[in-house]
């Protein structure tokens, strides 16, 4: 009702205004104010351009747009391209559209002298309406009116839609001149300096192009790469390495060619005639030879070093992803591979697609033979190189949500006609595209190498297999080194590790990736499904088992009764497979479990009767493991009987929970480790596991039950053997010991006792015997007195 009132108000007071006010539901709110104020129809209204100051406008476009200078070569390059793609749609329903300039191609060329930069294209042209529109219309796009025209005829893929690209070149250039040539107009000359202002005028010169544009720069001081020729042939094959259309570079060589000495002048060469009639007498004296050699170095051509020019074409590369990929050879993939990435060796192996659905694009990804160097070293700052282009024009090759950080190595292109690019097209303008597309390529490249990981096998078979022999075997290890899985993964399979910690929405597709040694695989590489398929019945879990080096995990004694019951157990070695594996809890139904860990259990004891069994134990040996706590303090957390011993007397585990011998050894070792808080904490929660049928703990057990506590001697013994045996374990499951000193003096102490030595006093120093006169010495000093006193 307010709202309704404010209405008759207004029509109270503007009677020549007529207002229709349609308001289905009104909110108020607060004093007089509603959430909807419904749809109005106005008579008088005024209504406003937007006014736009030209010079700060074109200061935008120019210096804010754009974040390389180099761009302004790909926006010249793909207007060019759009003008060829132009000539050559109107080709197919007029062949005599082409006229005499039938070859729709570009050419780059610049002068040092002048400082200037052309590039020329035999493309469309432009008549005069359309260099006054085009060009001297900021946002006005030639390319987006043409395909609205033709857009009910024909699909046509053009690039140029924002119409600004053309003023990049202002980015390098003070003063552009655009020379243009259309079928319907004579030819005219376009000349601005980016200000407010720009000339049009009819070519004196004539028709000089036949059809197509001429762009001319003349450079700032600053933009003299531009016309330095390696640097120009460069990034001209980075924005054009795929177009279409043939683009030809001027370039110059130093090449040796012969020159024509200079005309004598008359008046010289009379004077030079004088002479020689006035030596003619001395000529004659002459040898015939001498004249023979004189005339022969004069017939010699004389040489010199001239810049000599000629047209190169710089885009020899053609962009293979086009077509379909069972056109395409392994040839010319792998000659596509090397020269996009510049690499000498051949891939691995490359997928070739096309995605369809909420955005299409064609993609050919490849993995590459061998890992860069130091490709570790800055890992997150290292994006996989991928090269999005838009019609075959490069966009960026640095793109960091196009694939997950731990793709890094793969290579490819990407090529797409309908991208939501923003206005400089050097960036998605939609980050949820970029989403979309990284998973579908994240996809394709798990796909691609899971492919490769089941190649082997798919070959072998199908030939036919016969029984193995111990030939055979050995065979087979020479074959596993011919592995193409086999050596991609000794390349990069720590990058697949690693995405089982950055990629939890693939971490299945990951797993079946892995690749390990075991202790049944004989120094082969394994992968978890054929683990799972040489499991036991009754087997459970996938054990593993971590440490430095596989000579150290594989003599470990935490796998002694699983090598005797016949239990695979998975090697890891790399300090980053235990950190991996935590993000990987289990393999296809069944749980990843670390020997070094307590709570260790096999899939064929009796629960049962191993409580019972660990009860009489328990009993039995209650001095002893109470004497040990006593000991052992804060070092040790509990004291239990183990399962997994076989002949080893004791080992140390840790907590399911807590860090692991290995990991505390990794942790240790990093850079900003230190020895207080959490880590400290995890470190020391370790539990000896006893062997209770080892003879060394029936012994002790006597020992503790017979000490004497009034002999200081005899406690000391107990519990040196008892530190001893600590510190043994310790070393033999991986820890290192916190007090070595100790450890050196208790395993002095028992050398003493194995050589049965009475005491450990240091004896007495050795005593030095005076040496003897010698006598001939003595001799000697008798003669020489003898001899000095005949001379006096």
């Amino acid at each position: 009702m307010f709202l309704v009132a404010v209405v008759f108000a207004y029509s109270a007071v503007l009677p020549h205004m007529k207002v229709e006010a349609e308001v289905a539901e009104a909110d108020i709110n607060g004093a007089g104010e509603t959430s909807d104020m419904g749809s109005f129809e106005v008579e008088d209204k005024e209504e406003f351009e937007f006014q736009a100051e030209v010079g700060r406008l074109m200061d935008i476009v120019i210096n804010s747009l754009y974040q390389n200078k180099e761009i302004f070569l790909r926006e010249l390059i793909s207007n060019g391209s759009d003008a060829l793609d132009k000539v050559r749609f109107l080709s197919l329903a007029d062949p005599d559209f082409l006229g005499d300039t039938k070859s729709l191609e570009m050419k780059i060329s610049f002068d040092d002298e002048k400082r200037t930069l052309t590039i020329s294209d035999t493309g469309i042209g432009m008549t005069k309406e359309d260099l006054i529109e085009n060009l001297g219309t900021v946002a006005k796009s030639g390319t987006s009116q043409f395909v609205e025209a033709v857009q009910n005829t024909g699909d046509l893929s053009l690039i140029g839609q924002f119409g600004v690209g053309f003023y990049s070149v202002y980015l390098v250039a003070d003063r552009v001149r655009v020379v243009s040539k259309n079928n319907e107009d004579v030819q005219h000359v376009w000349e601005s300096t980016a200000d407010n202002t720009f000339s049009v005028y009819e070519d004196p010169r004539g028709n000089t192009l036949g059809r197509g544009t001429e762009i001319t720069l003349f450079l700032k001081d600053d933009s003299s790469e531009f016309i330095d020729q390696d640097r120009l042939e460069t990034l001209v094959k980075r924005y054009s390495e795929f177009v279409t259309f043939p683009i030809f570079l001027n370039k110059w060589t130093m090449e040796e060619m012969e020159v024509e000495d200079e005309d004598v002048d008359e008046d010289v060469a009379n004077d030079e005639d004088l002479e020689d009639d006035l030596e003619d007498d001395e000529d004659e004296d002459l040898d015939d030879e001498d004249l023979d050699d004189e005339d022969l170095d004069d017939d010699e051509p004389k040489t010199e070093m001239v810049k000599v020019w000629n047209w190169s074409i710089v885009n020899n590369q053609k962009a293979i992803w086009t077509r379909d990929k069972n056109e395409v050879s392994d040839e010319e993939y792998t000659e596509f591979y090397k020269g996009l990435t510049k690499d000498y060796s051949d891939p691995s192996t490359w997928i070739h697609f096309k995605a369809e659905g909420e955005i299409e694009f064609r993609s050919i990804l490849f993995v590459p033979g061998k890992a860069p160097h130091g490709m570790y070293d800055n890992y997150y700052a290292q994006n996989a190189n991928i090269r999005l282009y838009v019609r075959k024009v490069l966009i960026s090759d640095d793109f960091e949500d196009m694939l997950p950080r731990y793709l890094n190595f793969v290579k490819g292109v990407i090529d797409s006609d309908d991208l939501p690019l923003n206005v400089s097209r050097e960036t998605l303008q939609q980050h949820k595209i970029l989403k979309v597309m990284g998973k579908k390529l994240t996809r394709k490249v798990l796909e691609m190498l899971r492919k490769l990981s089941q190649k082997k096998k798919k070959e072998e078979e199908e030939k036919e297999e016969e029984d193995a022999s111990e030939e055979d075997a050995e065979a087979d290890v020479k074959k596993d080194a011919e592995d193409p899985y086999i050596k991609f993964w000794e390349e990069f399979g720590k990058n697949i590790k690693l995405g089982l910690i950055e990629d939890s929405s693939n971490r299945s597709k990951l797993s079946k990736l892995l690749r390990f040694k075991t202790s049944k695989s004989n120094g082969e590489w394994t992968s978890l499904e054929e683990y799972v398929e040489r499991m036991k019945d009754w087997q459970k879990s996938i054990y593993f088992i971590a440490g430095s080096s596989e000579e150290d995990v594989m003599n470990s004694p935490m796998i002694e009764v699983l090598r005797k019951k016949g239990l695979e157990v998975i090697y890891f070695t790399e300090p980053i497979d235990e950190i991996a594996i935590q993000n990987l809890t289990e393999f296809d139904g069944h749980p990843l479990q670390s020997v070094t860990k307590e709570g260790l259990e096999f899939g064929d004891e009796d629960a049962a009767v191993t409580e019972k069994r660990n009860e009489l134990y328990e009993q039995k040996f209650e001095k002893l493991t109470d004497f040990l706590k006593s000991t052992y303090g804060s070092k040790v957390s509990k004291i239990s009987f183990s399962s997994r011993l076989d002949t080893t007397p004791c080992v140390l585990v840790t907590s399911k929970f807590g860090y692991s011998a290995n990991m505390e050894r990794v942790m240790k070792n990093q850079a900003f480790a230190d020895g207080k808080g959490q880590m400290m904490y995890m470190m020391a929660q370790k539990t000896m596991e006893l062997n209770p049928r080892h003879p060394i703990f029936t012994k002790m057990l006597e020992l503790v039950e017979e000490k004497n506590e009034e002999d200081e001697e005899d406690a000391k013994v107990v519990e040196d053997l008892a530190l001893l045996l600590l510190d043994t374990a310790t070393l033999q499951s991986g820890f290192a010991i916190e007090d070595t000193a100790g450890f050196a003096k208790r395993m002095y102490t028992m050398m003493g006792a194995g050589l049965s030595l009475e005491s450990s006093d240091l004896l007495p120093e050795i005593e030095i015997p005076d040496e003897p006169e010698d006598e001939e010495d003595e001799d000697h000093e008798d003669l020489d007195e003898d001899e000095g006193h005949e001379e006096l």
